[in-house]
């Protein structure tokens, strides 16, 4: 599991990789925190993508990729209803 942070200033880039991280599987948990939870072959094409991104962003920019598969994690409140399998063929 990734989960994805970011701190984007450009309102179209902003957006744009909000899109993608959607397009690609991820489920916002706030406003600017991603959760993606799939194979490691899309895990892996996410953080390809936001190598990509980055080289087109302001030096203000940031990006912060948190892989917690081997971390135990407590989720509370409407977090807790988001953990359904996701599957793709």
């Amino acid at each position: 599991m990734l989960v994805i942070s970011y701190d984007i200033k450009d309102d179209k880039k902003r957006t744009q990789f909000s899109k993608m991280l959607v397009r690609n599987g991820a489920i916002r948990l706030q406003y600017s925190v991603y959760e993606v939870n799939n194979s490691k072959r899309v895990m892996d094409n996410i953080s390809l993508r936001i190598d990509e991104f980055m080289k087109d962003c302001e030096g203000s920019d940031s990006i912060i990729i948190f892989d917690i598969a081997a971390i135990k994690l407590k989720k509370y409140g409407n977090a807790i209803h988001r953990d359904k399998d996701i599957v793709y063929f």
